[in-house]
């Protein structure tokens, strides 16, 4: 939970990147204000045909990214990559604790007894995606790991 503010941002930070932390409600706004050059995400499986399974949110930046023409770009380690699943439309999504969802720093803020879909990971189609990086290379459309 909260990786971008965790995590990203102490990378960026290392590498000397400018950035700004948003809220995940932002990014439409953001980007329809012109504000965005590039997304870059990552990736915890990736299909031959490109699809990518990646952190709750991913398809949204993408889906947004792909209305706004801003280029979207997957980046991850080639053992992403599996040349042995065709696509990701059968794969599987884990759920995460309903305690992310229902709690703040242990209090209720809302009651335990509510139902609460907490996924996980979202999967981008490999329609929306320009590109993906590799340690090894980069590739654009139409994406086939062999």
């Amino acid at each position: 939970y909260l990786q971008g503010s965790r995590l990203t941002a102490w990378e960026l930070e290392k590498e000397g990147i400018d950035f700004k932390i948003i809220t995940d409600n932002t990014a439409a706004f953001v980007m329809s204000k012109n504000l965005v050059d590039v997304i870059c995400v990552g990736a915890d499986r990736i299909a031959k045909n490109g699809d990518t399974a990646n952190k709750i949110g991913t398809l949204n930046l993408a889906i947004l990214a792909n209305y706004f023409n801003i280029p979207f770009i997957v980046a991850a380690p080639s053992s992403s990559v599996d040349k042995n699943l065709p696509n990701l439309n059968n794969f599987p999504i884990e759920e995460r604790n309903k305690d992310e969802i229902i709690k703040i720093k242990g209090i209720n803020i809302t009651k335990d007894e509510y139902n609460v879909f907490n996924p996980s990971f979202d999967i981008t189609p490999a329609n929306l995606i320009d590109y993906i990086v590799l340690e090894t290379d980069s590739y654009s459309k139409p994406f086939e790991f062999s």
